[in-house]
């Protein structure tokens, strides 16, 4: 009875909303809390602790195209549920280290892993089980992925505080790995194929019996990746991720500006919402109107907010609108980035096409927030990196029109099939 009332594409999504959601949450954005104490007690640097970040970073740059490649040709159930013990039980792992060299080479399966948890595999699968109402499936992924950050990071603060950074390593990983991974192994399915079943929205009568589960229609990866249009795609990705890592200078920027600490951390909390109104708002919007429109709003959206942030930073009402913008904004990373890459150029190679494009991303983290830091210690304010914030939005706009109408052009030409 169960099964005919909800689509196994809503039991996929659960699943991965949870896995999505304590990779991110409880793993990845908890790692600031360890810095301290790691670095007081093996006595070491944190700037020298946190280039495991980076080498993090710059594995997950390199590791994207093969992702893609294996999720296409393994089970994603299989694949997911490696990936979690690499992450989860890596993160464990470094409860047991006594040296900085240790974070280094660790960094390395832990980036492994978080490349399918944190980046291609909820998109990849919901582009897979979801014909219909694919924006708001992915606009749910990321509104669960902040709900749970709100819960894991006090958590994470009071194990650290409570038991220690060693055995706040442990608990963390272990029970992210003791919580997702029969959740993977339970609720995920490569294809609706493997549930006698079509896609959520699929009219398609013949789609059951199809041999080839994949729904196939769109560019294939070998063309697309010459085209302006896959170029853009990628330009896009990395634009929204330098423009959203600013979020970690804001209350910097803002305490620069009179205000104090602690107003600055409770204005904080609207971005905070922000990014889950967004997700659930881009995500409706892109399933009515289009990833294109969407796209554009959102940029649109950011530079209002980055403008208000320049000319009003002493405002507290002003400021909290702005904040809240851009936490709106910032929420396309998991909404509208993976629409527009179905939008673009279809389904029929979206795992490769979106790992590829995710490079953007990827590369963005490595090289925007170390920047904003830069022009601060030189120029003495965050004003610069804010007009520069202001020209990208300006390039994002340009950068979508541009690559829909490459589309249109390779659609003319018949690049776009289904077969």
């Amino acid at each position: 009875m169960l099964n005919k009332k909800i689509h196994f594409a809503w039991i996929i999504l659960i699943g991965l909303s949870i896995a999505v959601g304590l990779g991110k949450a409880a793993l990845n954005n908890s790692a600031g809390l360890f810095l301290a104490p790691v670095s007081q007690e093996l006595n070491v640097g944190v700037g020298s602790l946190t280039l495991y970040l980076s080498v993090s970073s710059i594995v997950t740059l390199l590791f994207l195209p093969f992702g893609g490649k294996l999720l296409t040709k393994y089970s994603a159930r299989l694949v997911l549920f490696i990936a979690i013990v690499l992450q989860a039980g890596t993160f464990a792992l470094f409860g047991l280290l006594n040296s900085v060299w240790g974070w280094y080479i660790l960094a390395i399966p832990l980036a492994m892993g978080g490349v399918f948890i944190t980046v291609i595999g909820g998109p990849v699968l919901i582009e897979r089980w979801f014909k219909k109402s694919k924006g708001l499936a992915l606009g749910i992924l990321s509104a669960v992925g902040g709900l749970l950050g709100v819960f894991s990071q006090p958590i994470v603060g009071a194990l650290i505080s409570q038991f220690g950074w060693r055995n706040a390593y442990l608990i963390t990983g272990s029970g992210v790995l003791i919580i997702v991974g029969p959740i993977l192994l339970l609720l995920i399915r490569n294809f609706p194929k493997d549930k006698k079943t079509k896609a959520y929205g699929d009219t398609n009568m013949n789609t059951v019996h199809q041999e080839q589960p994949q729904l196939a229609e769109g560019i294939d990866y070998q063309t697309a990746k010459r085209t302006p249009a896959f170029f853009l795609l990628g330009l896009f990705f990395f634009i929204i991720t330098a423009i959203s890592s600013f979020t970690i200078h804001v209350p910097t920027y803002l305490v620069n500006h009179g205000q104090e600490v602690g107003v600055a951390g409770a204005m904080m909390s609207a971005l905070m919402v922000g990014v889950f109104v967004g997700s659930l708002v881009f995500g409706i919007l892109t399933d009515k109107i289009g990833a294109k429109k969407v796209g554009l709003l959102a940029m649109l959206l950011g530079l209002v907010a980055t403008i208000l942030l320049l000319m009003m930073p002493n405002f507290v009402l002003v400021v909290s609108i702005a904040l809240f913008l851009f936490g709106v904004f910032t929420s396309s990373i998991g909404t509208i980035a993976p629409t527009m890459a179905s939008s673009l150029f279809g389904s029929k190679d979206y795992s490769q096409i979106y790992s590829s494009s995710s490079i953007g991303l990827a590369l963005a983290s490595i090289v925007a927030l170390p920047a904003y830091g830069f022009i601060y210690d030189v120029s003495g304010s965050y004003t610069i990196g804010l007009i520069i914030i202001m020209i990208l939005f300006v390039i994002n706009i340009i950068s979508i029109i541009i690559a829909f109408k490459n589309k249109e052009v390779l659609v003319s030409k018949g690049y776009w099939n289904t077969n």
